[in-house]
């Protein structure tokens, strides 16, 4: 009968309430999940306080699937430092090095100028049509930290999604069928 014979009849087997003490727990598990990331983003002051290196823009410092934790202070930004930034126009947030600021004397504002380490020119391309500076609500956060390689779980489960809805089905039963 093998495996998949043995998971038919637990499923089969299952009762109301069992089905909905794992439908409450697994609720209780993304609520828990959704909780914590509220929390890092009130504790880092960024929108998304970790975010997954794309592209390999950033080599040799950090590398595609690489996991970067982020920090929004109120000190200022400076040259060298490396933020993550959204553009006008683009959903993916961009992760590079600042590599000029230039303060307003009129208002005080400070626009900075990034580039990828690895890139040979700096980001006005990529920037929205006309823009030549980021202002400081274009940056969601600074690097502070970095976890290698780990985001590649998330790479491969956005360019290949069959992959992602195998691995969700495969929770979704073991969740279903687990006895406790």
């Amino acid at each position: 009968m093998g495996w998949i014979g043995e998971t038919m009849d637990s499923v089969k087997s299952l009762q109301i309430r069992q089905v909905l003490t794992q439908a409450v727990s697994l609720g209780m598990i993304v609520t828990s999940a959704l909780i914590i990331w509220k929390a890092l983003m009130c504790i880092t002051g960024s929108e998304s306080p970790v975010v997954v290196v794309l592209s390999g823009s950033m080599e040799p410092g950090f590398k595609r699937g690489d996991i970067l934790f982020l920090h929004m202070s109120k000190d200022p930004i400076r040259a060298g430092e490396i933020v993550v930034f959204n553009v006008d126009g683009r959903e993916i947030p961009i992760v590079h090095r600042v590599i000029k600021v230039h303060e307003r004397e009129d208002t005080g504002e400070v626009d900075v100028l990034t580039k990828g380490d690895n890139n040979y020119g700096d980001d006005r391309l990529l920037y929205a049509h006309g823009q030549l500076w980021l202002q400081r609500h274009h940056i969601m956060g600074r690097a502070v930290g970095f976890l290698p390689y780990v985001g590649w779980v998330t790479i491969i489960m956005t360019e290949k999604p069959i992959i992602k809805y195998i691995l969700i089905g495969a929770l979704g039963l073991l969740v279903i069928t687990s006895k406790d």
